[in-house]
């Protein structure tokens, strides 16, 4: 595990922006595992800079995301498909044929974690994969206590993050109470995993995930039996970490 020191969240975003375009540079048609959430905006945000001056092509690159909301359409403002949309795919030029997510509006949860899976397998594995770290340690919607060997399946969400996310919908009854999300054990197959983290609210959690003990309590633990880990996280993040 390399572990990369930024000073902010704007030097964090340049640096995780970096690692992902010498990505698509060495290999214009990878397939990039992508996160959403406040944390990866400014990575996106720096890619979309470097498409607009001309550094970067995303014409052959493929993407799957981490993650969709049970029951919400790609045209619910709340979906994730939405906010990939507007965070990166409608501002540079990927193939959209080429951008995967779990379809939120398959009912059938097997149906879709399966469909998910062989989207996965078809496009040849995951080259770069982009992750964020929850509060507990929660990576993509695996919550504590998950076992480490799922692939893509449906989870139920916790109260708490289910709290966490009324701010953003009209009434906590249109929460969505479930999503699809890639297992561990999917996102472990990745060649490369690069976690951003930013904010002195993360460093308690950085701390027991890369430099405690590796336990379905704190999933992103797990991280640490990967041969090829990046981290790069802000001070403030790192800030009980020598």
């Amino acid at each position: 595990m390399k572990i990369i020191r930024a000073k902010d969240y704007k030097d964090m975003s340049r640096k995780a922006a970096n690692i992902i375009s010498a990505q698509i540079i060495m290999k214009p048609n990878c397939v990039l595992g992508l996160a959403t959430g406040s944390t990866p905006i400014g990575t996106y945000d720096q890619l979309v800079e470097w498409y607009n001056k001309g550094d970067l092509d995303f014409s052959e690159v493929t993407t799957v995301n981490l993650d969709e909301y049970k029951g919400l359409t790609r045209e619910n403002d709340q979906s994730y498909y939405y906010f990939m949309n507007d965070k990166l795919f409608s501002r540079v030029n990927i193939n959209k044929d080429r951008t995967f997510l779990p379809d939120g509006m398959e009912p059938d949860s097997d149906k879709a974690c399966r469909d998910y899976n062989e989207i996965i397998a078809s496009v040849g594995g995951v080259d770069l994969q982009l992750l964020g770290l929850g509060h507990n340690g929660h990576i993509g919607f695996n919550e504590p206590g998950m076992a480490f060997e799922a692939e893509t399946h449906c989870v139920n969400l916790t109260e708490s993050t289910m709290k966490a996310n009324q701010r953003f919908f009209a009434s906590m009854d249109e929460v969505p109470k479930q999503a699809y999300t890639m297992g561990i054990k999917t996102i472990m197959q990745a060649k490369k995993i690069l976690i951003v983290i930013s904010g002195e609210d993360k460093a308690q959690i950085v701390k027991e995930a890369f430099f405690g003990p590796i336990t379905p309590k704190v999933q992103a633990s797990v991280l640490q039996l990967h041969n090829d880990v990046i981290v790069v996280a802000d001070e403030a993040a790192l800030s009980l970490v020598k």
